[in-house]
């Protein structure tokens, strides 16, 4: 499978592991979208972490040269619909970036709350420019909310791939540690932020990041 869920101690880990590059499509959001309703309904804190090496590289983009416009519109609305769901989930999202996050993988780890990286030769961002492809309205809204300002332009404009330092300063990252202390640091965070009134979370979420939320879903529909 390309993805898996355990819920131990009211917190729930989602294990992305295709066995390549975690390639994001339709079917994968499906499945992801399940697995996130899943956490919903039983734990109160989540944890989302790729395998050794790839948190993922982004869209796959092996299928979408075949595809047809209908899909490649209902490819961005799906996207946009996933990421609204993780940013404003009720429960602590805390990603642990196994490895690369590259193009729709920096955005999806843009919409968790706590990013955790590993230390080591990772790359991190925003490769569209360079692709000769237009930016979504949700990559460019999601990092408008979480990287450094002075780091926009270099980023989505101009397609500027970070190591993990830069990542950090970037904003796609928050911290940084060793491989063997990725899932235990996530864990430590996760039982802590669980622990936190969950509906003064959902709603602070909600205000903090609700024109951003609604400027991704009324883009839905326009791709």
């Amino acid at each position: 499978m390309s993805m898996t869920i355990n819920i131990k101690d009211d917190i729930a880990t989602i294990t992305l592991d295709d066995g390549k590059a975690n390639a994001i499509d339709w079917d994968w959001m499906t499945a992801f979208i399940a697995l996130l309703d899943q956490a919903e309904d039983q734990a109160k804190a989540l944890i989302i972490t790729g395998r050794k090496g790839v948190f993922s590289g982004g869209f796959n983009l092996k299928k979408l040269p075949s595809a047809s416009r209908e899909e490649l519109s209902k490819l961005l609305d799906d996207a946009s619909e996933m990421l609204c769901r993780i940013y404003e989930s009720k429960l602590p999202i805390i990603a642990a970036c196994s490895g690369h996050a590259i193009a729709m993988g920096s955005f999806f780890l843009c919409a968790c709350d706590t990013r955790i990286g590993t230390k080591g030769d990772y790359k991190f961002g925003a490769n569209e420019t360079l692709n000769n492809m237009n930016l979504p309205v949700f990559a460019v809204e999601l990092p408008r909310d979480r990287l450094n300002p002075h780091y926009m332009t270099r980023s989505l404009v101009q397609s500027e791939i970070y190591g993990v330092d830069d990542a950090i300063k970037a904003g796609y990252l928050d911290m940084a540690v060793e491989e063997d202390a990725l899932l235990p640091t996530a864990e430590k965070l996760a039982a802590q932020l669980a622990q936190l009134p969950s509906r003064a979370y959902h709603a602070n979420k909600g205000f903090v990041r609700g024109h951003t939320l609604k400027r991704i879903r009324d883009a839905i529909g326009s791709y």
